[in-house]
């Protein structure tokens, strides 16, 4: 699966689960739901969806009460700007859109920006509901004020007012009728048969993914936090062969950049779920099979792969100068003594013989007394499945920017890493 086409196919979560689900099928996985009464089988490949989030897996070959899991996890959504669900406003001859924040977007990243808008609509057919996944082919813009009309500008700082600077401009007054609103422009997706019920659409960079450097070592794009560990995590998965005694699993999860507590985030019950689907597939009888899987859990292992912050070479003195991790420079090992990342001495020490294994290099970043970091997956299934995990991922300048930058080579060690997690 090539990763720049994959970036640039993958505009909302939805888009990015479809991208994904085609991939994993197109290698021989079935999808599947947890709770139709179908048996999984014994090193067969599956996958199961649930709005914006997918869990794929391999099953062993020969299961046994000795079998453990290898988990690589991911989150399919980024940091944008949602679509309101009453957005339409304007002044100036021009219709307006309001959106709300979706996660920590850096607000001056979207300014000046060709943007187009992307997700899902819910369409009622022959009295059911059902989604539909759409791209609009038209692009927006948020400008910001010229330099005379914000003279203090360069000196000061752009200072964005969430509620009132982030309207995307769609059209003009004197190119649609008065009564034009952007839920109506909608209908456009929308067949005759059906009725548009509602709608989950953002904004995204629709500037294509590209190399960048003197040697092209760099890769510039939106969405790099985190479709670059989707991406990883599924071409490991797509190359692995089924293991004989253990589980190979897969989990992209939404809503990380907004705390992961939803039906679809790390928070949920959808990976344990399919866990206890598939585990049970293997057991004698259902009443061992939830002790047996959390003592499994218990001897398996999970990388937490999200992006690691580089050090920026204009600001070196935001990083701790011992743990500054480089671009090129390998994988990042995230540790946090606050617990803010589920890393620890055991799963840690698990991390670095992978690496060994897979010949990458291995780079470590605490942050900065004073400067808290963020968070990820890992803590929440951590602590919910008992299971040990550590906090991995790709060293990336311009975080949370619509624009972000990583390295090459670096996202090729994570490939490596994630196929040495999956490898018998």
């Amino acid at each position: 699966m090539d990763f720049l086409e994959f970036l640039n196919h993958s505009v909302s979560p939805y888009h990015t689960v479809n991208k994904l689900k085609q991939a994993f099928a197109a290698h021989g996985f079935n999808g599947l739901e947890a709770d139709v009464g179908e048996k999984a089988q014994a090193g067969a490949a599956y996958f199961f969806e649930r709005s914006g989030a997918l869990i794929a897996l391999r099953m062993p070959t020969k299961p046994s009460q000795d079998s453990k899991f290898r988990i690589a996890l991911a989150h399919t959504d980024f940091p944008t700007l949602k679509i309101a669900p009453n957005p339409d406003g304007g002044a100036a001859g021009i219709k307006t859109l309001h959106s709300e924040i979706y996660g920590s977007p850096l607000f001056t990243s979207w300014l000046d920006r060709d943007l187009g808008y992307a997700g899902v609509l819910a369409v009622e057919k022959e009295g059911k509901i059902q989604q539909k996944i759409i791209r609009g082919d038209k692009l927006f813009r948020i400008p910001q004020l010229a330099i005379h009309l914000n003279r203090g500008v360069n000196q000061d700082g752009l200072k964005v007012d969430p509620q009132r600077d982030l309207n995307a401009l769609w059209t003009s007054d004197a190119a649609s009728s008065a009564s034009d609103s952007f839920v109506e422009a909608l209908q456009q997706f929308v067949a005759k048969d059906e009725k548009l019920l509602d709608f989950d659409i953002q904004l995204f960079d629709a500037q294509p993914a590209t190399f960048g450097g003197f040697h092209d070592e760099w890769i510039y794009s939106g969405r790099l936090d985190n479709l670059s560990s989707c991406h990883a995590i599924a071409e490991a998965m797509i190359a692995a062969k089924p293991a004989e005694k253990d589980f190979q699993v897969a989990c992209f999860f939404n809503n990380e950049e907004v705390g992961s507590v939803s039906r679809e985030g790390a928070s949920s019950n959808f990976l344990r779920a399919v866990l206890e689907y598939v585990w049970s597939a293997t057991q004698a009888s259902p009443e061992t099979a939830n002790y047996t899987l959390s003592f499994a859990l218990e001897n398996s292992l999970a990388l937490s792969i999200d992006m690691a912050h580089a050090e920026h070479p204009n600001h070196p003195e935001k990083h701790d100068a011992n743990h500054a991790p480089i671009l090129g420079g390998g994988i990042v090992l995230k540790t946090n003594a606050q617990k803010r990342y589920a890393s620890d001495v055991m799963s840690s020490a698990k991390l670095r013989q992978l690496c060994e294994k897979a010949g990458t290099s291995l780079q470590v970043f605490i942050s900065r007394n004073d400067i808290p970091c963020g968070s990820t997956v890992g803590p929440a299934i951590s602590a919910s499945l008992g299971i040990p995990t550590v906090d991995i991922g790709e060293p990336m300048l311009s975080m949370h920017s619509i624009r972000e930058m990583t390295a090459a080579k670096d996202h090729q060690d994570m490939i490596q890493v994630v196929k040495a997690l999956y490898k018998d």
